[in-house]
């Protein structure tokens, strides 16, 4: 099958990759325009542009693809079939209804719980203990297409948003390879969203990453894996921003206020509303992240009480 592929931030680069070494032919690849990065503010080519280079693959970088010369373009590819994967711009209807076979999006939970932006955060932070791939149809409505595959995936009760998303990017490669073939063979089976079960994964916002000692060490732990490796929870240590980068859950009990770091040898406790958090991995103002037992050589701890 001729494919367009859209894609533009290091999720969609497993599923870029597969079709690059599958038979099919990939006859162009959509990504964002460069953004300024790094301390220079240096134009930087997206990762997927810089993979559909290295293969030969010609690359558009449309702002939007609403006008008639970018709707002339996509329309002369004649491509049969487009797979979107994170590509962070709203297609107009007349995209959609381009190729011949539609377009596919790969969407990093199980529909129809988080839809969104923020899947896999929203499902460590609430908790979640199975999250995986869909691969459905693209429409207009959000995240809303039909079904045609799923690959599952446990979180374990150490993984991290980062860790989760890596997995699920390769999954996510696995589950589209899955479904071309079944498409090539007339067998693919589309199934309708239940609406009545949607939940929505809204955008991590900065203002998030602020821990709340008053909350249960197991909301903690949940908040500081979602958050990492972005925003990243955060709290106050003597006056400076603490980020915290990872941590692990207790049997230990403790009366003292929350917030209270408790030392127990070369470990960081922390005493939360209920229940106590350890701390493994912390990052002051300037300095890199490090593991406590490296912070504990360098801080007095013991009693400082965390947010203030």
């Amino acid at each position: 099958m001729r494919i367009i592929f859209a894609g533009t931030p290091d999720f969609s680069v497993p599923a870029l990759q597969m079709l690059i070494d599958s038979k099919h032919e990939v006859c162009a690849v959509y990504t964002q325009p460069d953004r300024p990065a790094g301390r220079g503010r240096k134009l930087t080519p997206s990762v997927v542009k810089t993979l559909a280079l290295n293969a030969g693959i010609p690359v558009f970088q449309p702002e939007t693809l609403k006008t008639d010369k970018d709707l002339n373009q996509f329309t002369s590819l004649n491509a049969d079939l487009m797979i979107v994967v994170a590509y962070g711009i709203i297609l107009p209807q007349v995209i959609l209804d381009t190729p011949k076979l539609g377009c596919l999006n790969i969407h990093g939970s199980l529909l129809p719980r988080w839809r969104g932006a923020a899947p896999i955060h929203r499902a460590v932070m609430a908790g979640d203990e199975m999250t995986g791939v869909t691969i459905i149809k693209l429409v207009k409505k959000l995240d809303a297409g039909d079904m045609l595959h799923k690959e599952k995936c446990i979180i374990k009760p150490y993984h991290t948003s980062s860790e989760l998303h890596d997995k699920l990017a390769e999954i996510g490669a696995i589950g589209l390879d899955k479904v071309l073939k079944q498409i090539e063979a007339g067998s693919v089976i589309s199934e309708k969203q239940n609406e009545t079960l949607v939940t929505y994964a809204e955008k991590v916002e900065k203002s998030e990453a602020v821990l709340d000692w008053e909350q249960s060490a197991i909301e903690l732990d949940r908040k500081i894996r979602g958050l990492n490796s972005w925003p990243v929870a955060q709290t106050l240590f003597n006056g400076k921003v603490m980020r915290i980068w990872k941590a692990r859950l207790t049997d230990d009990e403790s009366k003292l206020s929350p917030g209270t770091i408790v030392q127990k040898g070369k470990k960081m406790n922390v005493v939360a509303g209920d229940g106590v958090i350890e701390l493994l991995e912390v990052q002051l103002p300037g300095g890199k992240r490090i593991e406590t037992q490296a912070f504990l050589n360098a801080h007095d701890v013991d009693s400082v009480v965390l947010g203030q």
